[in-house]
């Protein structure tokens, strides 16, 4: 093994900060695939450390994935997997406070909600929503509902110009392919989705980052980018959404437009948190109706159990999007598409995004009696904050040792593309926990920040 470990860099807990070093040195290819590591014991005495120490930290390379075993041979480094980490816990942990996955608040009104409402779909689902394949004859009415409802947002645009899906990341794949050709690029946020990296490599594409500042994504980049990487189109989180919660203020989104009517981009607006946002500047769809992709979802800003979006797309692409979605999702589940239909036309919507509002309010006074004042980004109604951590605190040692502390939190690396880390960030999600399991997850990231030897600076 030609890398070793620095003991100069070794912090309490000893065994967490080892797993770590070990942990970016396979990440980086300094470790690669099938490399023996040194015996335990050599190691601790390498390293001046406990024996049970090296154990630990090899039980949790196990545990990661990093590392296995062979009777009688030894150690070894298991090949990486090419997938993002999931930003967010992959089963529920008994006595964690799961602050990692960016969902709504909830209480039992939801739960009331959706059982009244199937009731009701009991008593009067249409038969076309139980008994047809075909889309052309369950939808149509439910478009011109998402029409009238995409009005209300100051989007303008005909029934035949929307794909109803299920949920946004379905609208997100459609839209992708719909907007950017067979090996073609995508441009977007160095910090963007967590899931557009996966799909554009899926789909044999080019995904191009750009940086960001405090009001999105920086003009002249995208220009530079549009004139040296032959772009196709842009993914666009500006309102709230995405990971830093940056909400793009009006000159920006003009700017953006410009640039991308210049050099002949399309746009691919995420929105999904649309109506719920007061102070939402106007959306690029009616910007630059002739070249935005628009989505517009309902699980962010109501409840997890409504999966469905509206794609709203420029008249010339409408076709080839609801092509793609056939042959992807073929058709949004009719059940959730009826009851949404239900929801707009009696006011349950309005009133649950009104709900959503409150109860957002309520969780960023929280956050803001706990953490140290003016260290986190977000905006008033985002669903998250975005804390970025002190130049000295290693961002993988903190996501360890909180759930260590029974909580879970989503490292910047799952959002960030490119393959340059960046400084260390956590993304909060406010709306999983009840008030009193997220105070306790608060207190215990300050914790964690006040026992670090860093200076806690507010943000500039």
């Amino acid at each position: 093994m030609q890398w070793h470990p620095d003991p100069q860099r070794l912090a309490r807990p000893v065994y967490l900060s080892l797993a770590e070093q070990f942990t970016q040195a396979i990440q980086t290819g300094r470790l690669g695939a099938g490399t023996r590591l040194p015996p335990q014991r050599a190691l601790a005495d390498r390293l001046g450390v406990s024996l049970q120490t090296v154990s630990r930290a090899y039980d949790e390379l196990g545990r990661r994935g990093m590392i296995a075993g062979e009777v009688g041979r030894g150690t070894f480094v298991l090949p990486q997997s090419a997938e993002a980490p999931a930003p967010y816990l992959n089963r529920r942990t008994g006595g964690v406070v799961d602050l990692s996955i960016l969902k709504p608040v909830t209480d039992a009104l939801h739960l009331q909600k959706m059982r009244e409402g199937l009731a009701w779909l009991a008593e009067n689902l249409p038969p076309q929503a139980a008994l047809s394949f075909r889309p052309t004859s369950v939808m149509p009415e439910h478009l011109k509902t998402a029409a009238a409802w995409l009005a209300r947002g100051g989007i303008d645009v005909a029934p035949e110009q929307i794909v109803i899906t299920d949920g946004a990341t379905p609208a997100i794949t459609t839209a992708v392919m719909t907007a950017v050709p067979p090996g073609g690029t995508l441009a977007a946020a160095e910090l963007t989705h967590h899931l557009l990296q996966p799909l554009t490599r899926y789909l044999g594409l080019h995904l191009e980052p750009l940086p960001l500042d405090d009001h999105g994504i920086v003009p002249a980049a995208l220009e530079q980018a549009a004139r040296t990487k032959g772009l196709s189109a842009l993914y666009l989180q500006p309102a709230a959404i995405n990971p830093r919660g940056v909400l793009s203020p009006a000159d920006r989104r003009a700017e953006i437009v410009a640039i991308a009517r210049r050099h002949n981009l399309a746009l691919i607006e995420n929105d999904i948190l649309n109506q719920l946002l007061t102070d939402r500047p106007t959306p690029y769809a009616a910007l630059a109706p002739e070249r935005v992709l628009h989505i517009n979802g309902f699980t962010k800003i109501s409840l997890p159990g409504l999966r469905v979006a509206y794609l709203t797309l420029p008249e010339r692409l409408a076709r080839a999007a609801a092509n793609r979605h056939l042959v992807t999702n073929w058709m949004a589940t009719p059940i959730m598409v009826e009851l949404l239909g239900r929801w707009i036309a009696d006011g349950t919507m309005t009133g649950l995004i009104g709900w959503q509002r409150q109860a957002l309010a309520e969780r960023h006074a929280i956050a803001r009696a706990v953490l140290p004042e003016g260290l986190c980004r977000s905006h008033a109604q985002a669903l998250h904050l975005w804390l970025e951590l002190p130049a000295g605190i290693r961002e993988e040692e903190f996501v360890a040792m909180a759930h260590r502390r029974g909580v879970a939190v989503a490292s910047s690396q799952s959002f960030r593309i490119g393959g340059q880390p960046g400084p260390g960030a956590l993304r909060i999600a406010l709306g999983p926990p009840s008030r009193d399991d997220l105070s306790r997850g608060l207190a215990t990231v300050a914790e964690l920040l006040a026992e670090s030897d860093e200076p806690i600076l507010p943000l500039v």
